[in-house]
């Protein structure tokens, strides 16, 4: 397996800049996630690491090699699709094995090759069926045989389970994680399903319009936003966000709401303007003794948790509270927040102020 080196990375469709100046790094061994809406460039990342599009500009290392301006077949890769790409004339051995053949290995080690692979997805039992009769679940399964029996340098992998349905998408994203940890591959996956990155990914990549808003590991993204964008694309329901004016000088650490003040992190940069003061909806919790206060408007229950939308004086926010708390609409209700998770935004930059992190706080 091998490490991969994103330097200044950029893609031009024209006029149209679909990735500009993205540098990353992927870590030999790394489940490493490219998240964010359609459009957002991550697809086109792949594409350029994969060697299916060449960049602009840029460098791109695969093993310390810069194969930017190589074709495909000279970066030792393995792609998966979103819609497996099985090649229908062939029963699932054929499909696998077929890397492998067109590349004149021996007989003998072809069929171990495949029947080790085999075994770790477990579809033994399959390997003489043919592909067009088999579940999505199934036929994903093939599909990553074939990869894995090359045995490259890395994987990269488009939506690979785009097309299951929910609840099969779930249970293929554990096993994928299982097969990873198992292999040690070097794998990139592209997904704009937040809570997939959040469960498979060690590191997260989160891109807005070719533009990388964040890179770090799911629980430092999660609580430590750097921007507007990544605060409402990640979480849901997404981070509230509650209007703030005025100046916060370096160094405070409480902001007032109403007649009530609230500790933050200290900051180390002063914050003027139009501000936005951010907290998970499980990081606030409701305090009789607390002058702010918010009226309940709605309240949607899940089971063991509820989401109690709420109408304070700087904005709607939401509150996920256990669901043995009685509460009614209408209600008025003091609020408090988990102080060391708190951000601070600058609603005219989008992005998060400076403030110090509690001890152990920084998961990247």
């Amino acid at each position: 397996m091998a490490e991969i080196i994103i330097r200044n990375l950029r893609k031009e469709f024209g006029d149209f800049v679909a990735v500009e100046s993205s540098s990353f790094t992927v870590g030999d061994g790394e489940f490493f996630m490219l998240l964010g809406p359609s459009g957002c460039g991550k697809t086109t990342t792949l594409r350029m690491i994969a060697g299916l599009e060449l960049p602009t500009s840029g460098e791109i290392l695969i093993d310390g090699d810069e194969v930017g301006q190589r074709p495909a077949s000279q970066r030792d890769i393995a792609f998966v699709f979103q819609m497996f790409a099985l090649y229908p004339h062939m029963n699932v051995r054929k499909n696998i094995r077929y890397p492998l053949v067109s590349q004149g290995m021996p007989a003998d080690e072809v069929r171990t090759r495949v029947d080790e692979v085999a075994r770790i997805l477990g579809i033994e039992a399959i390997l003489d069926r043919p592909v067009g009769g088999l579940s999505g679940g199934d036929r994903q399964r093939v599909a990553l045989g074939r990869a894995i029996v090359r045995n490259p340098k890395c994987f990269l992998m488009d939506e690979p389970l785009g097309a299951l349905d929910a609840e099969f998408r779930e249970h293929m994203a554990s096993e994928l994680r299982s097969l990873h940890d198992r292999m040690g591959a070097t794998t990139v996956y592209v997904t704009h399903d937040q809570r997939e990155a959040m469960q498979m990914g060690d590191r997260i990549v989160v891109m807005n319009h070719g533009i990388i808003e964040q890179f770090g590991a799911p629980q430092e993204i999660y609580d430590y936003p750097a921007t507007l964008f990544v605060a409402d694309f990640i979480g849901s329901p997404p981070m509230n966000t509650l209007d703030l004016d005025g100046t916060l000088p370096t160094g405070s650490a409480h902001v007032t709401l109403g007649d009530q003040s609230f500790a933050i992190r200290p900051l180390t940069e002063p914050a003027t303007g139009a501000l936005a003061l951010g907290v998970r909806p499980e990081h606030v919790s409701f305090d009789d003794q607390s002058a702010y206060r918010g009226t309940v408007t709605a309240i949607e229950y899940l089971g063991t948790t509820q989401i109690i939308t709420l109408d304070s004086p700087n904005g709607t926010m939401k509150a996920r509270q256990p669901s043995g708390i009685p509460i009614r609409e209408g209600e008025s209700v003091g609020l408090a927040f988990r102080s060391e998770l708190v951000t601070i935004f600058d609603r005219d930059t989008g992005t998060a102020i400076g403030s110090e992190r509690p001890a152990g706080g920084d998961n990247g």
